[in-house]
Order: structure tokens, then C-alpha cells, then sequence
């Protein structure tokens, strides 16, 4: 038995709208371990071959599903020590909670840790991704209804 990756996104919609922090998933020679808050750590290296065994555009989705922090981005430090905040999926990039509405942050904008700083949609699937540190937006890497990849740089950040 394959899991689609409509069917993976409908299993993350339910574990966000619960209190569920881990969900394992087996079936066949398939695993999926989606954590959420920083849930019991990483992954060990084999769940995430597995996972990544899926299918092509599961695969793809992979990272978020098992990375340290569930849905929380990817961060990395700059040799000048500003932060980069990196797309944790792939999805359409948006900069505001609707249309019409104010953008979360701007260039300039100064941030504390769970400060929202946009959304990410897939199919239908909005994830809101929140700052993991407080500091001055000092770039912002894609456009409004842009569509990212995973990895992609969303934001950099300076600390203060």
C-alpha cells in the first residue's frame, strides 16, 4: 500500500488540528513520522529512507514530516551571523494571513520568537511559519503567491 501525498496532507491537517505532538504511520515497507514542537527529537537516519521512499512528490515533503522541529522552518547561520529562515516544504508563499489583509512582516520589521512571518500552502493546507529567534528582517527571498521549494530562502534575519 503507497500513501499519496493528498493523503499525507489530510493526516498532517487532522494532527494539527489535534493535540497530537507524533504520529507513526507504518504500512508495508512504508513509514512516515510526522512530529510536530519539537517533539522526541530527530528521527533516526533509516525512518528517513523510508520515508523518503514514498513517491516523488512525497519524497519531496519529506523533511518536514521528520525534521527536529515538525513544521517549523529550517534555520542556518550566515558567516556574518545573520539567520536564514528556509522554506520547510514546498508550497505557495504567501505574506499575509488573506487578501487585502496586512503582510506579517516587512524589511525592516523588527520580530520575536513565534512571531508569525507568513504562510506556506499546499493543496488547499495553510501552515503558518513562526520565527525561532527574536531580530530585524533584513531580506525577504520570495514574492507573494510565489511558489517555494523546499530549502528555499524565505527570510533573513539579524538578531538584536
Amino acid at each position: 500500500m503507497n500513501l499519496r501525498f493528498d493523503e499525507i496532507a489530510e493526516i498532517m491537517k487532522i494532527i494539527d488540528s489535534s493535540s497530537c505532538d507524533e504520529l507513526i504511520v507504518e504500512t508495508g515497507d512504508i513509514k512516515l513520522v510526522v512530529r510536530r514542537n519539537g517533539a522526541a527529537g530527530t528521527a533516526p537516519a533509516s525512518d528517513r529512507s523510508m520515508v523518503s521512499s514514498i513517491t516523488p512528490s512525497v519524497a519531496q515533503s519529506a523533511p518536514q514530516a521528520v525534521g527536529q522541529n515538525g513544521f517549523a522552518p529550517t534555520t542556518k547561520i550566515e558567516s556574518s551571523g545573520k539567520l536564514e529562515v528556509a522554506a520547510p516544504m514546498i508550497g505557495t508563499f504567501y505574506r499575509a494571513p488573506s487578501p487585502g489583509a496586512p503582510v506579517f512582516v516587512e524589511v525592516g520589521s523588527i520580530i520575536r520568537k513565534g512571531q508569525p512571518l507568513c504562510l506556506i500552502e499546499v493543496m488547499k493546507l495553510f501552515t503558518t511559519i513562526n520565527s525561532e529567534f527574536d531580530g530585524r528582517i533584513i531580506q525577504i527571498g520570495a514574492e507573494n503567491g510565489e511558489l517555494v521549494e523546499y530549502g528555499r530562502m524565505l527570510f533573513v534575519i539579524e538578531p538584536v
